[in-house]
């Protein structure tokens, strides 16, 4: 019962970090920075697409992590 409520908590807080994640992303790929580097390349910088993929895998992963805690329960 204990490591149910655990892994709800723990889904929740990497969740979080994925909210996060994601915000930092999209805030990086509307920089100055992103902005140069998208005249030259087509791209965003590889810093902002790191952000984003890791706030969409944090994400996923708490979502899972906490149905996971739901369903033991």
């Amino acid at each position: 019962m204990r490591i149910c409520a655990m892994n709800n908590v723990v889904g929740l807080a990497v969740f979080a970090v994925g909210i996060i994640l994601l915000i930092l992303g999209f805030n990086e790929s509307q920089s100055f920075s992103s902005d140069v580097s998208r005249v030259f390349t087509g791209n965003p910088t590889n810093r902002s697409i790191w952000f984003i993929a890791g706030g969409a895998a944090a994400i996923i992963m708490g979502l899972v992590l906490s149905i996971r805690g739901f369903r033991k329960s």
